[in-house]
């Protein structure tokens, strides 16, 4: 799930000083969308040429000079662009990390027999590490296959219960980000809060999630309410909260969503100076900073400053704008060119090296803890006047 004290530095100061290097602005760039659905779907990436004198069996061509590794996500279907953007992403970090030890084959996760097909497939032909699936169901049909087969999966989801047993999480947890910004209003005086939390599996791991966070940091939850997609739903919920003296909201849910609720919650005299107080899900959504009414939410998020430089990249070469996800494949592929140093050809991928190192990219620091979720050093941003404003830096490690 979205879901720092300082670590060892040389491992981690390498590695940023790699994605710095893939990361090189290009004269006269300017910052791009902060996300949302590409035009148009990409064209199919073309992958590096095989060399003439590699052997040739039945499936791929036997590649023994490069690492083999998959990508699972789908090409196909409803999620067929977010798919793409992620494999366009890893592309582009094959390329501005100039390495010719990796080989990146695509497997479609939405095609006939799904992810387990897919992966099947992906560990027949050779591949040592899986990166993918998206989803979190996708990443738990794949795993017992890819745990018998020794391949670790990197999967691209943010739910907590497909972590473990070489399964790990890159996704942004919506736990964490909830802890970060209710522990910056915190250090900013508020210590009563309130929340409105969407119904849904979504819902019930932020609600846990936001009353442990209030009362880590000291706090006290006086309310929290659920709304669902019914008309008069957020409506009847932000009723319940009249008379409720709160300083904070948090409106666990998109930004779409709060767009609706703030305004219902200033004409009431509890809600009327109350802070809102975002998740994740906002990082995701290209016009929050041109919503009025969401001026002066908080919200926590991986950081955005390298990721306006890699979205002019990423442009610039396929012609439309990255998915905000598609970070995550660039960041995947970093991961494994590090590692990559000492992960020896034609051998098992070194799982171990996952587990409690620093690692970073477009989306700033990040390591696996013991239960396969990757914490991260997130920011906090407010909506502040038409743009977003960092108020508090993401710090140079993750916990």
């Amino acid at each position: 799930m979205a879901e720092g004290s300082g670590r060892s530095q040389p491992g981690r100061v390498a590695f940023l000083r790699l994605a710095a290097f893939g990361l090189t602005l290009l004269a006269g760039a300017c910052v791009a969308p902060r996300g949302g659905p590409p035009p148009a779907p990409p064209a199919p990436i073309e992958r590096p040429a095989e060399k003439p004198s590699t052997p040739i069996t039945q499936g791929l061509p036997q590649d023994l000079a490069r690492h083999r590794v998959a990508l699972l996500v789908p090409l196909s279907g409803p999620n067929a662009g977010v798919g793409r953007s992620l494999q366009n992403a890893t592309q582009l970090a094959i390329l501005d990390t100039n390495t010719d030890a990796i080989r990146i084959t695509s497997y479609d996760t939405a095609g006939p027999g799904g992810a387990l097909a897919a992966a099947d497939r992906a560990i027949a032909e050779g591949n040592k590490l899986i990166l993918g699936p998206l989803l979190a169901d996708d990443a738990r049909a794949v795993a017992p296959a890819a745990r018998k087969a020794r391949v670790p999966v990197l999967s691209f989801s943010n739910d907590a219960s497909a972590a473990g047993g070489g399964v790990y999480l890159l996704g942004y947890s919506p736990a964490q980000s909830i802890e970060r910004v209710v522990g910056y209003a915190k250090g900013n005086g508020i210590t009563q809060f309130a929340g409105l939390i969407p119904s849904g599996v979504y819902g019930q791991r932020t609600s846990t999630a936001f009353l442990r966070a209030v009362e880590s940091a000291g706090g006290k939850v006086l309310a929290m309410h659920n709304y669902d997609s019914r008309p008069g739903s957020m409506n009847s919920a932000i009723a319940k909260l009249s008379g409720v003296p709160y300083q904070a909201v948090l409106i666990a849910g998109s930004a779409g969503s709060a767009t609706l609720a703030v305004p219902a919650l200033r004409r009431s005299a509890s809600g009327k100076s109350a802070r809102v107080l975002g998740t994740e899900l906002w990082n995701t959504d290209s016009a929050i900073a041109t919503r009025p009414v969401l001026n002066g939410a908080w919200f926590a998020s991986v950081p955005d400053g390298v990721y306006r430089q890699y979205a002019v990249k990423y442009r610039s070469r396929f012609g439309a704008a990255p998915y905000r996800l598609s970070a995550l494949g660039y960041d995947a592929v970093l991961l494994t060119v590090r590692i990559a140093r000492e992960w020896k050809t034609n051998s098992d991928f070194p799982a171990s090296m996952l587990v409690d190192h620093d690692f970073g990219g477009v989306d700033g620091a990040f390591r696996f803890g013991r239960d396969g979720i990757a914490a991260r050093a997130l920011e906090v941003q407010e909506v502040r006047d038409g743009a977003i404003v960092t108020v508090s830096a993401a710090p140079a490690s993750a916990q």
